[in-house]
């Protein structure tokens, strides 16, 4: 999969933990919005994409 990360994105390591748990808690609507599932490939993934489009790096 391409890497989507921006030049310019921000680095998840660089935010705030008020910043990390707010937008731990918005990605926790988004959620619920998608279809479950028990990979963690996939949990994974869709956090790094969701982030991304928020121009935020995620690398676990």
């Amino acid at each position: 999969m391409p890497n989507t990360a921006k030049s310019s994105s921000t680095p998840w390591e660089q935010l705030s933990k008020d910043q990390q748990i707010q937008l731990r808690i918005e990605y926790g609507y988004y959620l619920d919005q998608l279809p479950p599932t028990c990979s963690l490939e996939c949990k994974i993934e869709r956090f790094k994409q969701w982030l991304a489009d928020k121009n935020i790096q995620y690398a676990p």
